[in-house]
């Protein structure tokens, strides 16, 4: 079996997802117990208690987990399209606990203003991030107020110098590999996360730059998460795994004798609302309880890679340089089996 390092897996002639590598231990871990670990991180000046950024979807991340998140340790993005941004504005009370929030780029200038004032980070939430409007928007807001600012989505560090010469702190790197998002079959555009994720960090490196990595889609559990931290992603952006916790908007609804809530993309036609061109699905998930559940156990599962992988924290993590390609079947005997 060979051993790949980053470097030949970004130069494999497939593109690779999550699904397609695991961590290979190749040392003796001197790490007595997981709880020896550390996962804290610093990302844009915010101490994270997990590397953890909830995605600015309407179905994930309203009032109510963003604040829990805060209290987590985490960082949620409250999104632009209901009405939490609106509350946050009209009443500072709401906000104390928010760090974040999306923008479009069609966002008025006073609403991003009175945002800097509170010093939120800011993401430009768009699909595209290689896109000049973006550029201008992320110049602008940069120049006007001088606040920490993400934007994304790109799947290619090729322009990833001309985002951190427009202003941009961090960026989400993911086109199409979002479960309820439908771009690569609408469009042919993206490649697999793991090919994705590689290009921009390599790409940052080779350009000296300091923007932040985001990794953004294709996160299914704590294993994926702990892949991304390991290919050198600064934070893991969560949807899915976040989507039907008792702190995302809505209902819970009763049927067929299980609990649910809705989950849908940023794209789909129940956000738009409106018939234009949809890149997005909508779905429902089994209801999950508390968001804190999602939260320790993503934490355990770091803590518990990081014991096996001989490292004490997550820049240990991310030195690491062992991987593995499985086979279909491969992959397959890894899952529970009923």
């Amino acid at each position: 079996m060979k051993i790949y390092d980053k470097k030949e897996l970004n130069e494999y002639y497939q593109s690779l997802t999550y699904d397609d590598i695991s961590l290979v231990p190749t040392e003796i871990s001197g790490v007595k117990s997981r709880k020896e670990t550390e996962t804290s991180t610093e990302f844009l000046r915010e101490k994270l208690l997990q590397p953890i950024i909830s995605s600015p979807m309407e179905s994930v991340t309203g009032l109510d987990m963003a604040k829990e998140l805060t209290n987590l340790g985490c960082l949620g993005i409250l999104n632009r399209f209901d009405s939490s941004l609106k509350k946050i504005l009209e009443d500072d009370s709401n906000g104390r606990e928010i760090k974040a929030v999306s923008v479009a780029l069609n966002t008025a200038i006073d609403v991003i203003e009175k945002l800097a004032s509170h010093n939120y980070i800011i993401c430009i939430d768009t699909a595209n991030a290689n896109n000049h409007e973006v550029l201008y928007k992320a110049e602008d807001i940069k120049k006007r107020f001088n606040v920490r600012l993400i934007v994304g989505n790109i799947a290619h560090g090729e322009t990833l110098n001309q985002l951190e010469s427009a202003g941009a702190d961090a960026v989400r790197v993911g086109i199409g590999s979002g479960s309820v998002c439908t771009t690569s079959i609408q469009t042919g555009i993206g490649i697999g996360q793991v090919s994705s994720l590689l290009d921009v960090v390599f790409a940052r490196e080779e350009k000296k730059l300091k923007i932040n990595i985001i990794a953004d889609g294709g996160i299914k559990n704590p294993g994926d998460v702990v892949k991304a931290i390991a290919l050198g992603a600064d934070a893991v952006m969560l949807g899915r795994m976040l989507a039907g916790t008792r702190e995302t908007p809505g209902d819970v609804i009763k049927y067929d004798d299980q609990l649910w809530k809705k989950y849908r993309g940023s794209a789909s036609f129940g956000v738009k609302m409106k018939n234009e061109f949809i890149e997005g699905e909508e779905t429902m998930v089994p209801y999950k309880g508390v968001v804190q559940n999602v939260i320790d156990g993503i934490s355990d599962g770091l803590k518990s890679s990081m014991s096996y992988m001989n490292c004490l924290n997550l820049n240990e993590l991310r030195e690491k340089n062992s991987f593995t390609i499985l086979s279909n079947s491969s992959y397959l005997e890894r899952l529970p089996k009923k």
